[in-house]
């Protein structure tokens, strides 16, 4: 059915692989497209078990897959991979052996995984941020170690405390508790002293000013961290969240010390914490700095680590250094098509897509460009925000058949990968499935049934176990359990 719903259409793959319960590599293939009715859509394809991770072998495993479909490589227009070194190298990663042969199958680091990298690079290499995240985690694995007579408050508060940076303010107090009561209960005297001093750094001004600091900055960049898993997003819809994220932190930067730092002031009064002379010289070890308590917050810390993720975002997302993505900014719907411009839409096609677009292609795509202007881009039905919307609005309309060149181009782009989330998802799908006593039965029976279950489980619509009973049903020789 999904080979059905691709047709003729180019087609981008995302790929990702994982170890499954029995230890052995599993590699999903997402399929990226518009389909005929002008709809952007990621379906999953396949799952299949392989020997290794090797480059070469697993465009082998995917070449074979696409294949026994008539899948042509040679419409195959994006690959979406995330940062491990088998799939991203540049001289022999599974996107540069796919470019070899076919050029136009243009390779797109995982956006999901750039904003991970970003955050985790300013995790580090701020080293307050670090010093912080240390803390945090002696603090949670204190905790999650406590002996037998705290379980039942270990058990009630556990999931909170794990995710206490998304959760806020409400969960520091209950941590603050337990870890008063182990101060006390801890059988042995060295655990008593590592959660006294634990505690030493967890109720502090320090602790807390940077808790609040990585709280604010984690929720704005959450939003586009949403924003890239879903399915319908394109690359002209990433690269404007990414601008916002930025801009948003920007403004955090450049207006928002004096409120953040009465944030952090009122909650410490409201816990009891003591807030620091701000006013008073910074101490660095035993001497004195020349500047106060308040400045080294303010730039030292709360700045630093602003233009850290600031200074990774557009590293990380740098759209200006792709051409390709810059020349499909011309195609953008949004502020009525005020990035219009016919001679980048042009170039686009011409030395991006030499094999889509004919010579004769392109001089048709000239003078459909000329009418586009005043029958669409004038026409208030075409006021979309997205591409996508525009896509679908040419398709309903009826125009994407008077404007072929233009709606072919805004297809390609429209395939492009944006992130591999589809391919945790069925990742996710699997585990619920693959489970240890499941593991025993044969393999091709256990894929045939993962493959179905997943399937089904991406859509929403079946229970894991109802799909079991019906391979029992029908299989009933090929289970060994």
């Amino acid at each position: 059915m999904i080979r059905e719903d691709v047709g003729d259409e180019r087609f981008c793959i995302l790929v990702d692989e994982v170890k499954d319960e029995s230890n052995r590599e599993q590699l999903a293939i997402i399929l990226r497209f518009v389909n005929s009715c002008g709809i952007l859509t990621e379906c999953f394809f396949a799952i299949k078990s392989v020997s290794n991770i090797t480059s070469l072998n697993l465009k082998n495993e995917i070449s074979d897959i696409l294949a026994r479909h008539d899948l042509q490589l040679s419409k195959m227009r994006g690959q979406g991979y995330d940062g491990a070194n088998n799939m991203r190298g540049t001289w022999n990663g599974l996107q540069a052996l796919f470019l070899r042969d076919y050029p136009f199958a243009y390779y797109v680091h995982c956006f999901a995984h750039r904003l991970q990298l970003a955050l985790i690079s300013a995790a580090k290499d701020v080293s307050v941020i670090w010093e912080f995240f240390s803390h945090l985690d002696n603090v949670i694995n204190i905790i999650n170690s406590s002996s037998q007579c705290i379980s039942e408050l270990q058990n009630a508060q556990r999931k909170e405390i794990e995710h206490m940076l998304s959760i806020g303010e409400r969960m520091y107090s209950a941590t603050c508790n337990v870890l008063e009561y182990l101060k006390v209960h801890c059988s042995k005297a060295s655990s008593r002293a590592e959660v006294r001093g634990a505690y030493r750094h967890f109720a502090c001004f320090e602790f807390v000013f940077n808790l609040l600091l990585m709280h604010k900055i984690m929720r704005i960049t959450d939003v586009l961290c949403q924003a890239l898993q879903k399915k319908s997003l394109n690359i002209l819809a990433v690269m404007r969240f990414v601008s916002t994220a930025k801009l948003i932190l920007q403004e955090l930067r450049e207006e928002g010390w004096e409120v953040f730092l009465q944030e952090v002031k009122d909650f410490c009064s409201r816990h009891n914490i003591d807030i620091l002379d701000l006013d008073s010289s910074y101490m660095i070890g035993r001497c004195r700095d020349e500047t106060t308590v308040e400045h080294h917050y303010h730039f030292d810390v709360f700045n630093e680590a602003i233009d850290f993720v600031l200074m990774e975002l557009s590293t990380r997302f740098n759209d200006k250094s792709v051409e390709l993505f810059s020349l499909s900014v011309a195609l953008d719907p949004r502020n009525s098509f005020e990035s219009f411009n016919s001679d980048d839409i042009c170039t686009l096609a011409k030395k991006f897509y030499p094999k889509d677009f004919s010579s004769q292609d392109i001089c048709a795509l000239e003078y459909e460009l000329k009418y586009y202007v005043h029958e669409v881009i004038a026409d208030q039905r075409f006021q979309v925000s997205t591409l996508v919307e525009l896509c679908q609005e040419l398709t309903n309309s009826g125009k994407s058949d008077t404007y072929i060149m233009i709606t072919r181009l805004i297809r390609l782009v429209l395939t492009l990968p944006v992130s591999t989330a589809t391919t945790e998802r069925a990742f996710s799908a699997m585990k619920l499935l693959k489970t240890t006593l499941r593991n025993k039965m044969e393999d091709d029976f256990l894929a045939d049934c993962m493959t179905l279950y997943i399937e089904r489980e991406l859509a929403l619509t079946i229970d894991v176990n109802s799909v079991v009973d019906e391979f029992f049903v029908s299989k009933p020789r090929q289970v060994q359990v």
